[in-house]
């Protein structure tokens, strides 16, 4: 019988809910929630969970020797201050994305957990889309070649958002969106040589930044490029990889949101699984110089997974998933990518 890893949320809004819960509570062998921090229990929308304590004091769940982890779940200012305090509470803690606004604090609070003896991690749930997985398959087996180019696109028509909101550095498209798909880029190739920059502002200055392009260079011959609208009609393909033999073509993204959405949840039947229909096309040419056009089933994802990975490096002493490195150069980037704008 497994050990329980005992957890603890600061914060019960959508992202705990939608994005954590769900995929921990298939795994009650393992992980047990012990308490969830609210600030006022008689206004959360949330249904309540059986077993778990909601406090209203921060410190209950910080002064609680059993808890071993606390995942913080809270809007994007408060990550930096809020994980210093569970460090210097002695918890080893998780951070939801984006992860601080500067390297220098990302920085910071991994020297602290380091000179602590804990571990400090961002939630990189994104390692575990569908589309991400299936399109690192296909790069595994060869059949495009050596990769010369990837585009991994998160696209909306949302000009609303964009028109309602006045331009903040941490508030904007950039920090919100390419901290999921920068560290897909990160994770899978590591640090790239050098960064180039497109981030704008559609409505003019004063709005919020609504658009991003960027591309990340690997040597001479890769280039992964990220890239987000909100004024898509028709978004772009989820992910395309360009090998010196083929391509491989994902037009739909992963559908674990999509399904988050509509209260379809983790353990149900084709939770997260895309249609034969919406598996990506792989095209490339043989070592006989034969033209091949194929579909490519796609490889279920499951955020889950994050907590496995949790799990053996807080109760096994493995190595972090997401390393300090990986956090730290992506928030150099988006830091680097929105200055300028104001």
């Amino acid at each position: 019988m497994n050990r329980q890893m005992v957890i603890a949320y600061i914060g019960n809004g959508k992202s705990a809910n939608r994005y954590h819960i769900p995929f921990v509570l298939t795994r009650k062998d393992k992980i047990r929630i012990k308490k969830i921090y609210t600030p006022d229990h008689s206004k959360d929308v949330w249904k309540e969970i059986p077993g778990v304590q909601y406090v209203e004091d921060v410190d209950d769940i910080l002064k609680d020797e059993e808890i071993q982890v606390v995942i913080l779940s809270t809007p994007h200012d408060t990550h930096y201050p809020l994980a210093k305090r569970v460090l210097e509470a002695g918890k080893n803690c998780v951070s939801e994305k984006p992860f601080t606004e500067t390297r220098e604090q990302a920085e910071e609070l991994f020297a602290l957990a380091k000179k602590k003896g804990l571990m400090m991690q961002c939630y990189q749930n994104r390692r575990f889309d569908s589309d991400f997985l299936t399109a690192q398959k296909v790069i595994e087996s060869g059949r495009i070649g050596d990769v010369t180019e990837v585009e991994i696109s998160f696209d909306y028509y949302r000009p609303e958002v964009p028109q309602g909101r006045a331009f903040h550095p941490f508030h904007s498209f950039l920090y919100g969106h390419a901290c999921h798909t920068l560290d897909q880029v990160i994770s899978y190739f590591g640090v790239p040589d050098r960064v180039q920059y497109d981030v704008r502002q559609l409505l003019g200055e004063g709005k919020m930044n609504d658009y991003f392009d960027i591309d990340l260079f690997y040597g001479t011959r890769l280039k992964a490029t990220v890239k987000s609208s909100y004024f898509r009609v028709k978004a772009r393909p989820a992910f395309t990889v360009y090998g010196m033999k083929g391509m491989f073509v994902k037009e739909v993204k992963d559908k674990q949101e999509e399904h988050l959405k509509m209260f379809y949840m983790p353990g149900q039947p084709g939770f997260g699984e895309d249609k034969p229909s919406e598996y990506g096309t792989l095209i490339y040419m043989d070592d006989n110089g034969i033209y091949h056009e194929e579909k490519v089933p796609t490889v279920t994802g499951d955020y889950g997974r994050y907590y496995d990975a949790l799990y053996e490096t807080v109760m096994n002493g493995k190595e972090q998933l997401v390393k300090p490195l990986e956090t730290i150069t992506q928030i150099e980037i988006m830091e680097n990518g929105i200055k300028g704008l104001k």
